[in-house]
């Protein structure tokens, strides 16, 4: 049990000063490339030696990225920017933006005069995933992030080195989906604040790394005995579900999290990149094509309600609730469709406003204890 504790506090230790894991790495005489969120090549960098490091925003006082972003743009980005403008990130060699939603390719060209001091690597996903063209398309992509990440090791990515990165964050996927699997059976020891520092620590870490901390937590929980939840069960879903406060009240209100859809957490972990099907990098873009459940990815037929009706079965939850990021517009759009599908599969929902910066959260603690009696 003591091991347990020493591993969720070094976990959690990285997620509240991810700039200590920074200093960590580059002590080492490691080289540190900026992912913004969500969906980040980060195989490329690993490939390419150097160690991804995730860019989350955070608290802040937004001063100067007033001149660059409107006030209504994603706290994620703002607080990204700010950070970046005020040095936070020095050190970073350089930072890679993928342009999915309105607000990031915003990011791509306010970066690039805002904080020159970082590279700023941008990439662009297709969206017409039925095409076969943007298979193609992806790789050229992928090929040209290579090609400036080249300049910071001044070597090029090899075949092999890919291929192997491939397997460790396909190996992460894994671990990431037992966690999850096993935190069940331990939702005494695994609250939602904890399952979420194990989720989000995973974007400060050398992804191999990450993965042993990861299958020691789970090996020691099946150590231990079945917990006998007597509380009620929720479901996440959202982009984020922070600050850590609000996953205070839903402790506060015996609401454990037994599965999410969350853009920071699981949505990362459920798509393996395939083994087969060409070389590494027409995989990865088999991958994108493959992901599903986004409302930053283009679909059809919105399957994220009826896909969270699903695990609400399969986990036996009681609801689901929906963390909407302030000015997402992406999440806005995806919500009519998704809370329709779940009421009409008789589960509950409800949706709570996330802010980053905000510093009360009382008016949501009232409508979280409100969902929780009503469940």
């Amino acid at each position: 049990m003591a091991e347990l504790r020493e591993n969720l506090a070094r976990l959690q230790a990285a997620c509240d000063n991810p700039r200590q894991q920074l200093d960590y790495y580059l002590k080492q005489g490691k080289k540190v490339v900026g992912c913004f969120a969500p969906y980040t090549p980060e195989e490329l960098v690993h490939a390419s030696g150097m160690v991804p490091m995730g860019l989350w925003g955070g608290q802040t006082e937004f001063q100067k990225v007033t001149s660059y972003l409107p006030a209504f743009a994603c706290p994620i980005m703002q607080a990204n920017l700010e950070f970046g403008l005020n040095g936070v990130y020095e050190g970073l060699s350089a930072v890679i933006i993928p342009a999915i939603c309105d607000t990031l390719r915003c990011m791509t060209q306010n970066w690039r005069f805002g904080v020159t001091s970082i590279p700023m690597i941008p990439i662009v996903y297709p969206q017409n995933r039925t095409s076969p063209a943007s298979v193609d398309y992806l790789v050229s992509e992928y090929e040209t992030v290579l090609t400036m990440l080249c300049t910071i090791t001044g070597q090029m990515m090899n075949e092999k080195a890919l291929c192997r990165t491939i397997e460790v964050y396909n190996e992460h996927n894994a671990a990431m989906r037992e966690f999850a699997q096993t935190a069940n059976d331990h939702l005494d020891v695994i609250t939602p604040r904890v399952r979420h520092t194990v989720f989000k620590s995973a974007f400060f870490f050398e992804k191999g790394e990450h993965t042993a901390i990861v299958k020691e937590i789970t090996a020691a929980l099946k150590e231990q005995p079945v917990h006998n939840w007597t509380g009620k069960k929720v479901l996440l879903t959202g982009i984020a579900f922070e600050p850590g406060e609000v996953l205070d009240i839903l402790a506060d209100n015996d609401l454990a999290v037994v599965g999410d859809d969350l853009a920071q957490e699981s949505r990362q972990y459920r798509t393996d990149t395939p083994l087969k099907g060409g070389g590494g990098l027409k995989r990865l873009a088999l991958q994108w094509n493959v992901r599903y459940g986004c409302s930053l990815i283009h679909e059809l037929d919105k399957p994220r309600g009826k896909m969270l009706a699903k695990m609400c079965q399969e986990t036996g939850a009681q609801g689901v609730l929906t963390g909407l990021m302030k000015f997402c517009d992406p999440e806005e759009y995806d919500l009519p469709f998704l809370e329709n599908d779940l009421r009409q599969a008789g589960v509950h929902c409800t949706t709570v406003s996330i802010d980053q910066q905000s510093s009360s959260v009382e008016q949501l603690r009232t409508r979280i204890q409100t969902f929780a009696e009503l469940l």
